[in-house]
């Protein structure tokens, strides 16, 4: 696009000055299929890379501040129950088919 100065017709009216297209319309429509394939490239790798940090960073919170405890670690389910009851945010591995009831295979 440029910019267009005014000038007089032959009849001697004035037109004033305006933004003109000067490319033709082969070359912008080419120019803006190929933008929008750019942009929607650049918009998907960058929710793919998004989506990767923000499960790794969960991840590793995670881990930090909750101890790792399995079901191996208990003797009974009781003792199991309670720890599951106390923090149950940390402990979710303990109920693996989230019904409440940590280690429902070990004894009572």
């Amino acid at each position: 696009m440029g910019y267009r100065k005014g000038y007089y017709r032959k009849d001697g009216t004035y037109v004033q000055g305006h933004f003109a297209n000067n490319r033709s319309k082969s070359f912008s429509g080419k120019n803006k299929n190929g933008c929008v394939i750019l942009i929607f490239l650049f918009i998907a790798l960058g929710s793919i890379i998004a989506c990767s940090e923000s499960s790794d960073s969960s991840g590793n919170s995670s881990n930090s501040d909750c101890p790792t405890k399995t079901c191996g670690d208990f003797t009974s389910q009781a003792q199991a129950q309670s720890a599951y009851n106390n923090n149950k945010s940390c402990y979710k591995s303990l109920d693996s088919d989230g019904d409440g009831i940590a280690c429902e295979n070990l004894k009572k």
